[in-house]
């Protein structure tokens, strides 16, 4: 036992290091990017909103100062803020944005404070700032911009779940020598349980979660249905236990789960904003139920009092102090009534892994955490929630997106194997893989099938042949030189890739205009009306941002797709994961002549694209760079053997 904690001890403290060293690599990069880039490239890549005017300030129901700014001018909706970021409120005149950085433009002046964003809606953004901020600098500030802040709160958090876990004793500690040996976890054992709605291995999944003592893995692929047997699986522990915590590494699968758990009848306590601002999402949100608690509006006066107090107050006022304390500590009393009403109701707690270090959990303990999504986080935000519970059930897919790593060395020392991984590499017999796919065409799902999943998935009988078009070929690749398609390529100057910007990134020019060109001619086989009356949608989908924003600018200018916006999405790779489409467009962007293709290697990225489509997916790709690499070369065998 005592070289069981050795071994787990010492791989967390290397997980440590290694996490230090992602820290030190990402805040130089940031640091980096906002000296060298200026301000106008972060605007460009969704880093900042400039200009952005002052709406209006207040009080929010949790006593936090807010600031509420709209962006103006013409900015692309795609940017990177979203809730619990750090911001920093700046002043630039026109001119001095865009050079700042570059050799160019006046100083921009930065506010000393740092504020977190509470929610974004459109061209909307509310921040919390600390309190004392001048609001009224704010406001009569001209050229006032909002930029991202080095994220130093979930480094924080991870690093101290780390120390929590090498240090454990107990439950925690017992989870963690488990994990990171061959000892067999616990279960119980009881006949199988029956759920009609669902198919034979999501059952399996579901009997799984209810025997185990310590862990057990959902493991989904694409379009099997995941979600819904989370669900099921939580609806039927709570058969067993009074509260469940429930956490995701984004907020968007935080949202997501927890709306399928409404839907369910299932009262869920969201800790932290959610990204889809509307009235349902809201209506289950710590500050939208603390706002409508009874005591509430009490609460409100007695704090608007400490506020007047302060404000107003007089010398000398001897008993000034004595008021502030009895009005602070009736406060006091009633958030913690409230706070005990609205966690006593609730039967499931959501929140994002960083997000359940929150002090509203200060003290809470859960009989079992589900972790949605687990495959994309980190193993140290994995650990954040796991000292609040008795066992884990991990849902996900390792074979879909990875986390993010910006450390090269991190990653190959193996910061990116996450704690599913671990556990489905030494606990084999705690996963239950679900079978059966309900989303593509099974021409489209085959190829994912067999090279990920051995084969393994298969697909549901009603979407087997799903198609758009009579005789259609389901997957279809079109490169400059040969190809496999019933549109024959055009491309319209050099097809190779070009490096731009600070950042590198990399567009092909000719293959952003043969992807909108196949577009093109794809709906017109398939008629206006039919697109728009049947609401056929369509994702284009890049690895390279670059392109992406390339894409975009393309499809607005072009006339023919005017009527048909609404259905088109442009995203990459990750702003795709969880989603799905009629049609998916894929631009690889890579083509020189060494064969260089890049994170194109990390084949996971691959699975991703390729599965969100329904009924029909075109890859246009240079067949000459990408086919080096064995994967593509049977991608493309696979293709033409479809076509044959």
């Amino acid at each position: 036992m005592e070289r069981l904690q050795s071994s787990s001890v010492q791989a967390l403290q290397q997980q440590r290091l290694l996490l230090q060293l992602e820290y030190e690599t990402e805040k130089e990069a940031f640091r980096q990017q906002t000296e060298l880039a200026g301000i106008g490239r972060k605007v460009q890549r969704g880093d900042a909103w400039w200009p952005v005017r002052f709406s209006r300030s207040y009080y929010n129901s949790l006593n936090q100062l807010t600031v509420e700014v709209e962006r103006t001018g013409d900015q692309d909706d795609d940017h990177s803020f979203e809730y619990g970021r750090p911001v920093q409120f700046f002043a630039a005149a026109d001119g001095d944005a865009a050079g700042h950085g570059q050799g160019g433009g006046a100083p921009i002046r930065f506010f000393r404070y740092k504020g977190v964003v509470s929610y974004v809606d459109g061209n909307r953004m509310v921040v919390t700032v600390p309190d004392g901020t001048d609001v009224v600098a704010l406001q009569g500030t001209e050229g006032l911009g909002v930029l991202l802040s080095f994220d130093e709160t979930s480094y924080r958090v991870m690093m101290d779940a780390l120390d929590r876990v090498i240090g454990a004793k107990g439950r925690l500690a017992y989870l963690r020598d488990l994990f990171y040996s061959r000892q067999k976890p616990a279960t119980f054992t009881f006949a199988p349980m029956r759920f009609p709605y669902l198919n034979r291995s999501q059952e399996d999944a579901v009997n799984q979660v209810l025997r185990a003592k310590d862990v057990a893995i959902v493991h989904g692929p694409p379009g099997t249905g995941k979600t819904t047997t989370l669900v099921e699986a939580i609806r039927e522990t709570l058969m067993r236990e009074s509260q469940v915590l429930v956490c995701a590494q984004s907020n968007m699968a935080v949202d997501w789960i927890s709306e399928k758990l409404v839907d369910r009848g299932i009262t869920v306590l969201r800790i932290g904003h959610p990204t889809r601002v509307n009235d349902k999402m809201l209506s289950f949100t710590y500050e939208r139920r603390f706002e409508a608690h009874p005591d509430y509006p009490q609460l409100w006066a007695i704090r608007k009092a400490i506020r007047d107090l302060r404000s107003h107050r007089k010398r000398g006022d001897a008993k000034y102090h004595q008021k502030v304390e009895s009005l602070k500590s009736r406060a006091t009393e009633l958030e913690i009534r409230i706070n005990n009403d609205l966690f006593g109701e609730a039967r499931v707690i959501a929140s994002t892994l960083v997000g359940s270090a929150n002090r509203l959990l200060d003290g809470q303990k859960f009989g079992t955490l589900f972790i949605d999504e687990a495959a994309q986080a980190l193993e140290a935000a994995s650990w954040i929630p796991l000292r609040r519970v008795s066992r884990v059930i991990l849902a996900g897919d390792h074979c879909q997106l990875p986390p993010t790593v910006k450390s090269i060395a991190a990653l190959k020392a193996g910061l990116g194997k996450t704690l599913m991984e671990r556990i489905v590499e030494l606990h084999p017999e705690a996963v239950t893989l679900l079978r059966m796919q309900y989303r593509m065409n099974d021409a489209i799902m085959r190829f994912s099938s067999d090279y990920f999943y051995d084969g393994q998935v298969e697909s549901a009988p009603d979407v087997k042949f799903r198609s758009i078009l009579d005789l259609d070929i389901p997957m279809e690749w079109i490169s400059p030189m040969e190809p496999v398609s019933t549109m024959e390529p055009i491309p319209s100057s050099p097809y190779h890739e070009e490096v731009i910007g600070e950042s590198f990134g990399r567009i092909n020019k000719a293959e952003a205009e043969l992807t909108l060109d196949t577009l093109q001619r794809y709906f017109e086989r398939i008629g206006k009306q039919r697109l728009l009356d049947e609401r056929i949608d369509v994702g284009i989908i890049s690895p390279y941002r670059a392109q992406v924003q390339l894409l975009r600018r393309l499809l607005m200018k072009r006339e023919y797709f005017k009527p048909f916006r609404r259905l088109i999405s442009v995203n990459t790779v990750d702003g795709f994961q969880g989603q799905e489409r009629d049609v998916i467009v894929l631009s690889l962007v890579r083509s020189n002549d060494d064969g260089q293709i890049g994170f194109l290697r990390d084949l996971r990225r691959m699975n991703v694209a390729m599965t969100r489509a329904r009924m029909k997916l075109i890859i246009l790709g240079d067949k000459e760079t990408m086919a080096r690499h064995p994967f593509y070369r049977r991608l493309w065998h696979y293709i033409c053997k479809l076509r044959a």
